[in-house]
């Protein structure tokens, strides 16, 4: 039988409050609560508490034969423990059932996989320990960085911490004439096999179900079941990969796309050779037919799919450089707020919002941006990285102190 394999990506940023010159060595708290809050709010009722009650029932309805999975970020999984408990005990409930997996990742949905190996095993680790924490003892097997950034080098670090799979992108420039639909081997370490994006048959629900203008508009169970058909039989799994917020935040409710999610499992089962799998399923029992060479680094972001909607300016590479310089000093500091704001610094979204594009790309980033322009998210940010290396040369100091 060939597979579906549904995976949603749930990260919420920590929000930087605006943070002028003036109250750099003056305020030591960066972060945004009420605005942090109120997101998560918003999107819990939106977007977390319908779809997680929907899914719960086709689980139910369907036997456990309808299967998801999720990759919670940490920053993400801090705030529903802090602002929408109900949020987490819905995901427990999901998880419970026996047919979620949910994926490793790194802590802050952190680019740190980019600089450093030491920096990317201690955060990955930081993130197994929470899942084990809120989910009952939970292990994850397979592997999704952030924004499914993939590489190489990055594979080969995945599968040294000893994951069995991996999640990425099925880029183009990739993949050239093969196809997404399969499973393929990390070119570094065989053992480790790696699942690509079908981001035809993904970006149809995740960005252009509510689309008018979409020569394929409306999207129907119908109309996708026979796209499913039409993939060839000798391929054995789609991967439907996409942000968990394109339910009722990105697609309102009113565009039809729950209502979407509730009859495809029964439009799959009935008119289609496809049932529906998690990716560690996929991973145990699918064949690898190749080995994916990825030298440069892919994501799922923008039309490149590459490292640009973070680190394609000036801007974001000074902020992303000047960070990082601290590693080596913060790792000998045992402050558990220099600790925590060192983790939630490196959140992936802090650069993206520094991005400097154009065009239907350019519309996305400031879709998801809460700042006027990308230079004032990059002033505010280097605001707060001056204070936070100050407050780091003070601890220093003290550290130097009480050795004496």
């Amino acid at each position: 039988m060939r597979t579906i394999c549904f995976y949603f990506q749930v990260h919420q940023p920590l929000r930087i409050k605006p943070y002028r010159f003036f109250d750099i060595g003056d305020d030591h708290y960066y972060w945004d609560d009420y605005s942090n809050k109120s997101i998560i709010r918003k999107v819990a009722q939106k977007c977390y508490l319908p779809m997680n009650a929907l899914l719960l029932d086709l689980i139910h309805q369907y036997q456990g034969r309808f299967k998801v999975a999720f990759s919670i970020s940490g920053v993400c999984l801090d705030q529903f423990e802090a602002f929408a408990p109900d949020v987490l005990e819905s995901f427990k409930k999901l998880v419970a059932t026996g047919h979620v997996e949910i994926l490793a990742e790194t802590d802050a949905h952190a680019l740190c996989s980019l600089k450093s190996k030491g920096e990317f095993t201690r955060m990955v680790g930081r993130h197994a320990e929470k899942i084990k924490r809120h989910f009952n003892g939970y292990t994850p097997k397979v592997f999704r960085n952030t924004e499914l950034i993939y590489s190489d080098k990055i594979g080969g670090m995945v599968a040294e911490m000893g994951y069995e799979g991996m999640l990425t992108e099925g880029a183009k420039h990739i993949l050239g004439w093969k196809s997404p639909n399969f499973v393929y081997q990390n070119s570094i370490d065989p053992n480790l096999k790696i699942l690509l994006k079908n981001f035809q048959l993904s970006d149809d629900i995740a960005f252009r179900f509510s689309n008018k203008t979409w020569a394929d508009y409306p999207l129907t169970t119908e109309k996708f079941v026979t796209w499913l058909n039409a993939v060839p039989k000798e391929q054995e799994v789609v991967n439907l990969f996409m942000d968990y917020e394109t339910f009722g935040e990105h697609q309102w409710a009113e565009t039809g796309i729950f209502e979407f999610m509730k009859a495809l499992p029964n439009a799959v089962f009935k008119y289609t050779d496809f049932g529906f799998s998690t990716p560690y399923e996929v991973v145990k029992y699918g064949t690898p037919v190749a080995k994916i060479h990825v030298p440069t680094p892919i994501s799922w972001a923008d039309e490149e799919r590459d490292l640009t909607a973070w680190l394609g300016n000036d801007l974001q590479n000074e902020a992303f450089s000047k960070l990082y310089e601290m590693e080596s000093r913060v790792k000998n500091i045992e402050d558990e707020e220099i600790q925590r704001d060192w983790n939630y610094l490196q959140t992936s979204d802090h650069f993206y919002y520094m991005c400097t594009k154009f065009f239907s790309d350019g519309h996305v980033h400031s879709y998801f941006s809460h700042y006027d322009t990308p230079y004032d998210a990059f002033i505010n940010y280097m605001n707060v990285l001056s204070d936070f290396i100050l407050r780091v040369k003070m601890k220093e100091s003290e550290m130097t102190e009480a050795e004496q």
